[in-house]
């Protein structure tokens, strides 16, 4: 996979405490990278970074992207090969609580690495992930490309778009260069999906804990329509990115999107109902009412880009996304307690390699 580029690299996973960079880390050494990772705390409890023991198995930092010296200090000892940046406040209705906090991790906190790198400046290659979200959405029925407008309704939202230009930003104005010894490039997706995820006023882990037991679950936007992907479909993408990133320059400074295709778009009780159909549940959900904040009825990425540059693109069609997700949470809620999460989240990610390989996308067959 990734032409065994990440073997024996050294990595550092901003964010790696959290669902989608334990997920990442996991991979990344399953691909024999040697990891270090770097957040504030552990998010959520449970944990998917403790189910899988990810501790005991990388370097573990423990800081805040907000505090750019403590940040570099971490850089400078690891001298990472790669960097993932995906610490983040990821929550929409959490910006409304405390915008405070949003804008200054995502905005701050993305500046801040990217300030270190610059000071550092020792040859590596950083993906910086932000999200679907830092468009300025009209709800328009084909999909965002990359080099549309950007913006924000909510402050998550702002917070994305925002720490989009301070990436444009430090390309124009330090990394562009010849003399650079930094790559960087920004991917955005969204509507990520997938087992261990336990985050507060998040659809899939909401609807998990209810069913887990035997309660009904409320949902307060069931028209609203995502674009569904399983975790592992952007995280193959920035994947991808890094691989592309690090062989050729002409990536530099570039943005990608990574979702499914615009047809594979799902109302948010599709989504449950087929959650519900692979749990073998009837009549577990119920149409609450409206949250009483914007949030986006309707969102799609254009990913053509991402397929034209760098040959990527989604290997799970939407049963499969809801099946992966259902059984594995199945897996910790109905299994034994001494089952093997971390064997059986590996095995996921084999699965997903094998379904990429059958539909020959560039990252798995090489």
């Amino acid at each position: 996979m990734f032409n065994n580029l990440y073997h024996n690299k050294k990595v550092l996973v901003t964010g790696h405490t959290g669902f989608k960079g334990s997920w990442l880390t996991e991979w990344l050494l399953l691909l024999g990278a040697k990891v270090s990772g770097y957040s504030k705390d552990i998010p959520t409890q449970p944990s998917l970074f403790e189910a899988l023991r990810l501790e005991d198995r990388i370097q573990h930092h423990i800081g805040d992207v907000r505090d750019k010296a403590h940040f570099l200090t971490a850089l400078q000892e690891t001298r990472p090969d790669f960097v993932f940046h995906l610490a983040a406040q990821p929550i929409v209705r959490q910006s409304y609580i405390d915008p405070s906090e949003t804008v200054s991790t995502n905005v701050l906190g993305t500046n801040n690495v990217l300030d270190a790198l610059r000071i550092n400046n020792q040859p590596c290659t950083a993906v910086i992930i932000t999200s679907d979200k830092c468009y300025h959405n009209v709800e328009w029925t084909w999909g965002y490309r990359e080099n549309d407008r950007l913006g924000g309704n909510d402050p998550y939202s702002a917070s994305k778009g925002a720490a989009e230009l301070i990436i444009h930003t430090y390309f124009t104005s330090f990394f562009q260069t010849g003399s650079s010894p930094v790559r960087i490039a920004s991917a955005r997706a969204g509507n990520v999906i997938g087992g261990g995820d336990w985050a507060d006023s998040r659809l899939v882990p909401d609807a998990f804990r209810a069913w887990a037991t035997g309660e009904k679950v409320e949902i307060r936007s069931p028209k609203a329509t995502r674009p569904w992907q399983h975790v592992l479909e952007p995280l193959s993408g920035y994947l991808r990115l890094g691989e592309c990133l690090a062989k050729s320059k002409d990536l530099n400074g570039e943005s990608f999107n990574f979702g499914p295709p615009s047809e594979q778009s799902h109302t948010v009780l599709e989504l449950l109902e087929a959650l519900e159909a692979s749990w073998k549940l009837n009549d577990q959900i119920i149409v609450g009412e409206n949250p009483g904040f914007h949030e986006a009825g309707l969102l799609k990425l254009n990913c053509d880009k991402a397929l034209h540059k760098l040959k990527w693109q989604p290997a799970l069609p939407f049963p499969e996304t809801a099946t992966f997700t259902a059984t594995w949470y199945e897996q910790y809620y109905r299994q034994e307690q001494s089952a093997n999460l971390r064997e059986f989240t590996s095995k996921q990610i084999t699965k997903y390699a094998e379904a990429a390989r059958n539909r020959n996308i560039a990252w798995a067959i090489q």
